[in-house]
């Protein structure tokens, strides 16, 4: 039986805030994607069109290429007027165009509570988004975020039933924090995931190494890369970086730190190298490439 390969990207701003620093580590590591997202201390969806043909450029210059925008579109409140978040999610997509994106990676909005009453509304800003970015080439991904609409299995998949063309990145982390059984989560949204975010936790919230939590990434993973060739993104936060603070759902911080790293970097390489181990011992024919 041929292998089922997989591809390693990674939020390289948890290793260090200089994109250089990113790139030199990724290639230490031997990695060839990056899902972008915070580039020497700035989001990268605030880049300047000058400033994206810079990172291009050095991205390019040293063989890495950019597999996702890790934006925070649909990470702002419901009330937010609709249009604000329309034009940067527009924005976004022209940073996809210059950067070479093959996905933007976005949310359902804050403030629902997951509430029926917001529901059309949601789907509605999604909607636009989706259809801003028909024919682009650039798939759109939701990611399941604690305290957003698309917190649960159920509503996630009324968004993937409803809006087709956003495909799904899976989080096991955020569905244990979201008190969700992982693998039921798994179950009913396999259909849209198009590719995975590696971060794993405990049920308490703390934030682990790939397989030490209640992710079910060892059952879950070989669910994943059987359904054929994937991405899996490293975003193990087991250290504070750089803009992270702004990653959390208002009111709450992650619980980062049960383990104790000398610096952002060996946190990571620590990550990288936990992941590869639990890979290496499942049970099936799977295999890391460069290129998929």
């Amino acid at each position: 039986m041929a292998s089922c390969k997989f591809r390693l990207a990674a939020f390289a701003d948890e290793a260090n805030p200089a994109l250089d620093k990113q790139i030199e580590i990724m290639q230490q590591l031997d990695i060839g994607l990056l899902e972008i997202r915070g580039v020497n201390g700035y989001n990268s969806v605030d880049l300047s069109d000058e400033k994206v043909r810079e990172v291009r450029q050095k991205l390019d210059g040293g063989g890495i290429s950019v597999w996702s925008i890790g934006s925070p579109i649909g990470k702002v409140q419901i009330t937010q007027d609709a249009q604000i978040e329309q034009d940067r999610f527009k924005r976004v997509l022209e940073i996809a165009y210059g950067l070479g994106a093959r996905c933007i990676r976005l949310f359902s909005f804050f403030g629902t509570e997951g509430k029926e009453e917001y529901r059309d509304e949601v789907l509605e800003r999604l909607s636009r988004f989706a259809q801003s970015a028909k024919g682009s080439g650039v798939t759109l991904c939701h990611e399941n975020e604690k305290g957003i609409y698309g917190d649960t299995p159920e509503r996630c998949l009324e968004i993937h039933k409803s809006i087709p063309e956003i495909k799904a990145v899976f989080d096991p982390a955020n569905f244990v924090q979201c008190h969700v059984d992982v693998l039921k989560a798994w179950e009913m949204l396999e259909p849209y995931v198009y590719y995975g975010h590696i971060k794993d936790c405990k049920k308490s919230g703390e934030v682990v190494p790939a397989g030490d939590g209640d992710g079910e990434l060892r059952n879950y993973l070989p669910r994943l890369l059987s359904k054929g060739d994937r991405v899996l993104t490293m975003e193990p936060h087991l250290a504070e970086f750089v803009g992270l603070s702004g990653l959390e759902t208002p009111g709450e911080k992650s619980q980062v730190g049960g383990m104790h790293f000398a610096t952002n970097e060996d946190a990571f390489r620590y990550a990288v190298k936990a992941l590869r181990s639990l890979v290496a011992s499942l049970d099936g024919p799977f295999a890391e490439v460069k290129e998929l």
